[in-house]
């Protein structure tokens, strides 16, 4: 049986394919203040926009690809039983191979409906226009947790932790809650590897590997670490 290899994955994961995170600009995001744009309250109040918005961002996934990183977790699966967790809205991870993945925040190549989260459609193409509805009738909009929404997959995300035998962290800052708390749900007694080149502080974690890289080099150096 193949032991269970958790990784959790941010932002630094995608930046190397290009794709940029609102932290990178002191809460502003390709020139937008965040909470103008991944608000409940901003869709309410100007829903053209936060659709504009998100129509551009996806465009940016779409032509973007996959990094040596995302590949190189992707062959993992030949010796490991890999599941991914992502805090990202892109699906870089599914387009390199990885079966397995679990997106915190949401996946920005689909949409859901206004009213009711559990209505999830694949897009068609680049944007989500807004005289588009859901079997209900409500306008469609980013399948994406905003701010101030609820994480619905945080619970599944929680018990892939616990069953991890080695665990892995790439490319987050661990700045943004509930997603962070994950690393809590790892078992104190199984190797751990962070990835980044600025390591967040994971005091109180044991048997822990610091990988002070980004994300493409520091997974070469991973490989190493886990003697494939």
């Amino acid at each position: 049986m193949k032991r269970k290899l958790v990784v959790l994955t941010g932002a630094g994961i995608s930046a190397e394919s290009g794709l940029k995170t609102f932290r990178d600009a002191d809460g502003l995001w390709e020139g937008y203040d965040v909470m103008e744009v991944a608000t409940p309250e901003a869709w309410n109040r100007n829903p053209e926009l936060v659709q504009r918005f998100y129509n551009e961002r996806r465009k940016q996934v779409l032509q973007a690809k996959p990094n040596e990183a995302h590949l190189a977790l992707a062959a993992l699966q030949n010796d490991f039983d890999v599941e991914i967790i992502t805090q990202n809205i892109d699906d870089l991870h599914e387009r390199a191979g990885s079966e397995k993945v679990t997106h915190l925040h949401g996946v920005i190549t689909y949409a859901q409906s206004s009213k009711n989260a559990d209505l999830i459609y694949p897009i068609d193409g680049e944007e989500i226009k807004m005289d588009e509805v859901c079997e209900l009738g409500s306008p469609l909009r980013p399948h994406v947790v905003w701010f101030g929404e609820a994480v619905p997959m945080m619970e599944v995300a929680a018990k892939i932790c616990r069953k991890a035998d080695v665990f892995v962290l790439i490319g987050s800052s661990l700045a943004v809650y509930p997603a962070a708390g994950l690393v809590h749900y790892v078992s104190n007694q199984i190797p751990k590897f962070i990835i980044d080149p600025k390591i967040p502080d994971l005091d109180g974690l044991n048997h822990l590997t610091k990988i002070q890289k980004n994300a493409t080099e520091g997974v070469r150096d991973l490989i190493k670490y886990l003697k494939i």
